[in-house]
């Protein structure tokens, strides 16, 4: 009798681990065979999703027929309960273990914008406007000054307060969280290349310096000439001389300009007008990027004082008016 039951019992804990074993082998397979999808598709976890409800929602969607597998093992692994929330792309051929490494390192979408040197503050401000991705929290018919009081900085002028160029985010940040992000890259930037500017620049702070950047941004789109631009700008400055630079007055003209700047342009009344008020205007006038801060703080050395559109993108420079006279004659007006 103790020897039939000592058979069964056996018999019995044999079944058993040769089923645990077969469960153990079913479940490694199916975990590294890929999902079932046709396609690029995009899977979203909301925020206090948990497995249970993510691994419900990949198998009535088709893409997963045994989501207990994907829940066991993240159990195993001790990583069940933490899955991170935002948007997914699942691709053919990704498996179980590969989608649960997803989830875990939080690998979603990451969507771009691109903040253009030279662009004014209300333009970067119609681009994020126009990003369906970010969650929109600002009035954007609100005021410069509202604004920027929304972001914690209410006595801050934002021309030229952000820095320029491409961002990479998920789904569901706030525009303001975007604005902050690039604000914040600006501060650091002209903080890093004030500290390594050269000596005897006639500017009295950063900020100075970022004025002139966007200056300088403006005048040119050619990368060798930011230098020798700085570098009239800042001896203009230094013997006095009216700066004289039409991005100002455009500036300045806001949305009368009509793509032209004509003689009763250069003669209107505004802080901006660099052909009327000596030294920097109050305020950046654009987004500068890097490499025109870093001219600002490292201008060229020369002599010439005086540069005009070739109209080809570059300029000539000129050390006296004469010589420039003769060079507006040539390439601006065709004699």
């Amino acid at each position: 009798m103790k020897q039939a039951v000592f058979i069964v019992s056996l018999l019995i804990v044999v079944a058993l681990a040769g089923s645990a074993w077969w469960f153990w082998q079913d479940m490694q397979s199916y975990l590294r065979t890929p999902l079932q999808l046709d396609n690029d598709v995009i899977f979203t976890i909301n925020p206090g999703d948990n497995l249970q409800s993510v691994g419900r929602d990949l198998r009535q969607a088709g893409w997963l027929s045994h989501p207990h597998y994907l829940i066991l093992e993240a159990k195993r692994q001790g990583k069940d309960a933490r899955i991170k929330a935002g948007e997914y792309l699942l691709r053919p051929g990704t498996t179980p273990l590969q989608l649960l490494d997803q989830f875990i390192e939080g690998k979603v979408i990451q969507y771009a914008l691109t903040l253009v040197e030279g662009w004014t503050f209300r333009e970067a401000l119609a681009a994020i406007r126009d990003q369906e991705a970010l969650v929109k929290t600002l009035d954007y018919n609100a005021d410069d000054q509202a604004i920027m009081a929304s972001l914690g900085y209410p006595e801050t002028h934002p021309e030229g307060r952000f820095f320029p160029d491409t961002y990479h985010f998920p789904r569901g940040i706030t525009d303001k969280q975007f604005l902050l992000r690039a604000f914040r890259r600006m501060e650091k930037v002209l903080s890093e290349e004030w500290e390594n500017r050269v000596e005897n620049l006639p500017y009295q702070s950063p900020y100075e310096a970022l004025i002139m950047a966007s200056i300088i941004e403006k005048e040119t789109g050619v990368a060798h000439e930011r230098g020798k631009i700085a570098g009239v700008f800042v001896r203009r400055l230094q013997k006095g001389m009216l700066l004289q630079t039409d991005p100002t007055v455009i500036y300045a003209m806001g949305t009368n300009f009509d793509g032209n700047i004509r003689k009763r342009d250069l003669s209107i009344d505004s802080p901006y007008n660099t052909y009327r008020y000596a030294g920097l205007p109050p305020t950046p006038i654009a987004l500068p990027g890097r490499d025109a801060i870093h001219a600002a703080l490292h201008p060229e050395e020369g002599s010439a004082l005086y540069f005009v559109s070739k109209g080809d993108g570059s300029h000539h420079f000129s050390d006296t008016l004469r010589e420039h006279n003769n060079a507006v004659n040539k390439y601006q007006l065709g004699e």
